[in-house]
């Protein structure tokens, strides 16, 4: 069997891939937040995607993407014993759990839920601790990992914008329903859109419970060099890759990192529509 190889291929969501690859170093050192940079194609960008799991008995590799691009088209377009031409990793730091925690709030929004996962199963199994969490989708059609996430968690609760699932409502809303329910939380983490992670931000900071969020701004390189990855973190300028891409919530300036996110997306849309 071939690094990088595909061997296991799934369509779990509208356009939504989850694909477990052969890379044995990534599966063996491989800790909940990291990510990888992978690149598909010699001409072709690089893009981080974050670790959806590992099999390190298998020496498998997990992500799962959403077709959002021409990286992400051209990665969909792979099968089984196909290669991917570079993968780089584990990178980036994830984020240690302190000593004295009962209870964790996990608030995974869209595609943020394939990197809570790991996270997810850390603290439920190998630390054997509550782990509540919030999972939120447009509608029920998108959601992913609700059956292997409901067999590890304490409580899972579904939120969706149209009601199709669950509770009708925003992540912002099980957070509050969570609460109502007299669960205390020592801290909480959330992965998702920065706009969703921004508003949880808001709210956890008015509840005072300590809030981690794991972000995914323009990477190229992982290693800092680049520059893409690089927002406004209190008074200092942090690099994602480097410095993360775990960090305080209360920190970080989400008005500096939605507006970096949205500089290149015309070029992307206009790439993708002309290679498609």
């Amino acid at each position: 069997m071939e690094r990088n190889e595909i061997r296991i291929k799934e369509k779990i969501a509208e356009n939504t891939y989850s694909f477990w690859f052969y890379h044995p170093e990534i599966a063996k050192h491989f800790s909940a937040g990291q990510f990888l940079i992978l690149r598909v194609v010699k001409e072709g960008e690089r893009i981080p995607l974050t670790i959806a799991d590992v099999d390190i008995e298998k020496k498998l590799v997990r992500i799962i993407f959403q077709v959002v691009g021409e990286t992400t088209y051209l990665l969909s377009k792979l099968n089984v014993n196909d290669i991917i031409l570079d993968v780089l990793g584990p990178l980036g730091h994830g984020f240690e759990i302190p000593d004295g925690t009962k209870s964790v709030l996990l608030v995974g929004g869209g595609l943020g839920i394939a990197p809570l996962f790991p996270k997810i199963k850390e603290i439920s199994i190998n630390h054997k601790l509550k782990a509540d969490v919030i999972l939120g989708a447009r509608s029920k059609d998108l959601f992913i990992l609700v059956d292997e996430i409901s067999k590890i968690a304490s409580n899972v609760y579904l939120f969706t914008d149209d009601g199709s699932s669950g509770h009708k409502g925003l992540v912002t809303d099980g957070i509050n329903f969570a609460i109502s329910n007299n669960n205390k939380y020592d801290f909480c983490i959330a992965i998702g859109p920065i706009l969703m992670m921004k508003a949880v931000t808001e709210l956890t900071k008015k509840l005072n419970i300590p809030t981690y969020v794991s972000l995914n701004p323009i990477m190229i390189d992982g290693t800092g060099m680049c520059g893409g990855c690089r927002f406004l973190y209190g008074n200092e300028v942090k690099f994602a890759c480097v410095d993360g891409p775990v960090f305080n919530a209360f920190k970080v300036n989400f008005d500096d990192l939605i507006q970096r996110n949205r500089q290149y997306r015309e070029q992307e849309c206009q790439l993708f529509k002309g290679d498609k």
